[in-house]
């Protein structure tokens, strides 16, 4: 029986992945200062030994106000750095490839955990003044934040570049841009959020700016041999904002620096507003099938692919090269172990545990 193309492995410049399964950035909000800890490396550790491709850690700030929540992982000081290496080498003792995304929250910064109800902390609740492209705020509580002015714009592809340099001495070896669900960079390409009369607001062109220079600010500290994906919001699924014709010619904009491997195709998180028709499994992918054959770029999917099938389908009909899990990999670290035995693939198993496939 031939090998289901989901367990085939994938190289993106000089790195290869034992498979095309990779676990989704998804915020644990258990950092102190930004540092990794105890928690992170089980978390992490714990998804690479069960059998996934690549293993992206959560959102990681490039600077303290580039965090969700206090409690977020940072990228922007060497302790900082340090403490990443060790998830690094946990995850790479695993057999998979370590990931990073490097990210800033914009406007959406300063909230509190998710389970302690994720609303803004605001300044006397431990919160800071969020930045943004305009002067609109996310919504009812949240702070109205300083638009960048070009001092601040300088600023920010510093702080990605720094951390770009802090993760390559880490030890990652895939690097992510998180330009997507309402952060920063993601309220520069929306029309809905940026409402700019610079170079960096007006047309889809000069709202792109910011990234394209983020993007060649962390090309000049992340190695030519290394890959560098981008995570974009598909659609704000809100009438007058990103829609994928949007994104495919961004997408275009993109390979054509030569500068990013991958398309990551998510969608939302920009309004409040937004009405996504249907949440169900795979929702999300022909966003990532469009992007793929529009802009001649590799994508991955993502959004409630849990079913095995479904994700082999995705890959083995090149609708995008790979598959991003997440609620799935929370819930069952080896998830990629038991979807190869589902569909008949060798399992990427440690040799430490090989004795669980006797019997």
């Amino acid at each position: 029986m031939s090998i289901p193309k989901l367990f085939q492995p994938i190289t993106f410049r000089t790195v290869t992945a034992r498979n095309r399964i990779a676990m989704s950035p998804m915020c644990q909000y258990s950092a102190s200062d930004g540092m990794a800890n105890d928690w992170h490396v089980q978390h992490y550790g714990a998804r690479a030994a069960g059998g996934t491709g690549i293993v992206f850690t959560e959102a990681t700030a490039v600077a303290p106000a580039g965090r969700i929540t206090p409690y977020c992982l940072g990228l922007w000081n060497d302790a900082q750095q340090e403490a990443l290496a060790r998830v690094v080498t946990v995850i790479k003792a695993g057999g998979a490839v370590p990931g990073v995304q490097l990210g800033h929250a914009g406007r959406k910064a300063g909230t509190d955990k998710p389970w302690l109800g994720g609303k803004p902390l605001g300044l006397a609740g431990g919160g800071w003044e969020p930045v943004g492209a305009s002067a609109l705020a996310f919504d009812d509580g949240y702070l109205t934040p300083r638009p960048l002015d070009a001092a601040g714009i300088a600023g920010i592809r510093q702080q990605f570049a720094a951390a770009a340099r802090r993760a390559r001495l880490a030890g990652f070896q895939v690097a992510t841009v998180h330009a997507a669900h309402g952060y920063l960079l993601n309220s520069f390409l929306s029309p809905l959020t940026n409402q700019r009369d610079d170079a960096y607001g007006g047309d889809a062109e000069r709202r792109a700016r910011l990234l394209l220079e983020v993007v060649a600010s962390v090309r000049q500290e992340w190695p030519e041999e290394l890959p560098l994906f981008v995570r974009l919001s598909c659609t704000d699924w809100v009438p007058g904002g990103v829609t994928i014709e949007d994104t495919v010619a961004l997408a275009r904009r993109l390979a054509a620096t030569g500068q990013v491997d991958l398309i990551d195709c998510s969608t939302a998180g920009n309004s409040p507003a937004q009405d996504i028709p249907s949440l169900h499994p795979g929702y999300q992918v022909p966003f990532a099938d469009a992007v793929r054959r529009g802009a001649q770029i590799a994508t991955s999917a993502v959004g409630l692919i849990t079913a095995p099938e479904l994700a082999a389908e995705i890959v083995a009909n090149e609708r995008a090269d790979l598959v991003l899990v997440g609620r799935a990999l929370l819930a069952d670290p080896a998830w990629p172990l038991r979807a190869a035995k589902a569909l008949g693939a060798p399992l990427p198993l440690a040799p430490q545990y090989l004795r669980a496939t006797l019997g």
